[in-house]
């Protein structure tokens, strides 16, 4: 990547975002400037309750275009919100001041300032109300992208679901060879343009063994066909059970493991990665990492949150 600034969106101004940030900066090997898109207010609260430091400066929208980003620098973007305590329970009261941080984001990003997008953790109950699957569909309909996938990056193995953050009755119906085959090819392109290689692409079936005791199987009319195409064009295998696929004599024949529904593949690979893994949203006119974890309610003010996923995201724009 090129040493355009990191946006940095904080996200829910009660998390232990702010712990993790300033830790994260004495651990990570990223040297591109990063644009801290906050509450001074909150941030200047929070670092005294934690009794963390982090030197800035600050910045204004209106003459961004002016400024010279030199590497290392945080630079801080003010956005309002209105508090008098470091740390308050998690509630709608922080809905509008996340979605201003996000605006002022996209439009650094329309600016031209950079492409490269990291958010801090949110409540996805509180701040999407129902509206979005997640944070990657909220910012898909921002960006009005129509084809984007969820990747949890790891070096040595990454995973993808098809379907994100769907209820699991919902998931069949969701399913379509159009849907794999896009995915796929989106994944596919992503890793030889920005890591250049021809990722090794393994994909999952949906049912037991791939198997189904009814007359329609969805791994023989939909999956099967759709690896199959796939096959004249990639490096692409399937459908394969995802029950002995992530063994370790299994996963190793592969860069990217792509199942069906959110759950089949980021539990493995949070067992196998915990915290050294990251969410790369591909297919919008940036990309998006975000730590692979929530807000942590029930650590806030106490100075132990581990800041790995953090350290991760920041390292992935200079791999």
């Amino acid at each position: 990547m090129n040493n355009k600034p990191i946006i940095v969106v904080a996200g829910e101004p009660n998390s232990i975002f702010v712990e993790i940030f300033i830790k994260s900066l004495k651990k990570t090997k990223n040297k591109s400037p990063i644009i801290l898109i906050i509450s001074k207010k909150i941030f200047k609260l929070q670092m005294r309750k934690l009794k963390l430091n982090c030197v800035f400066k600050d910045i204004e929208i209106y003459n961004v275009n002016k400024i010279f980003f030199e590497n290392k620098k945080i630079y801080l973007l003010d956005i309002n919100y209105n508090t008098s305590k470091a740390f308050e329970k998690i509630s709608n009261k922080s809905n509008k001041y996340i979605n201003s941080c996000f605006e002022v984001a996209l439009k650094l990003i329309n600016l031209g300032i950079t492409n490269k997008l990291i958010n801090g953790p949110i409540s996805k109950k509180h701040f999407l109300k129902k509206k979005f699957l997640g944070v990657t569909e909220y910012l898909a309909y921002k960006t009005k992208s129509n084809n984007f996938a969820m990747l949890i990056y790891n070096k040595k193995l990454s995973v993808s679901p098809i379907t994100t953050h769907l209820p699991i009755k919902f998931v069949t119906k969701k399913i379509t060879k159009k849907l794999i085959i896009q995915k796929i090819l989106l994944i596919n392109d992503f890793y030889k343009n920005y890591f250049n290689i021809s990722p090794r692409i393994a994909v999952t079936g949906i049912n037991p063994h791939c198997e189904s005791i009814s007359l329609y199987n969805e791994d023989t009319k939909i999956v099967k066909p759709s690896v199959e195409y796939l096959k004249r064009k990639i490096n692409v295998v399937g459908p394969i059970s995802s029950d002995t696929i992530f063994l370790k004599k299994n996963r190793s024949k592969y860069d990217v493991i792509i199942g069906m529904y959110h759950d089949q593949v980021l539990t493995p690979i949070k067992t196998l990665h915990e915290y050294k893994a990251v969410n790369v949203t591909i297919g919008f006119p940036f990309i998006r990492v975000s730590p692979d974890h929530g807000p942590n309610e029930s650590m806030l003010g106490k100075n132990l949150s581990n800041p790995q996923s953090l350290i991760e995201a920041l390292n992935f724009f200079n791999n």
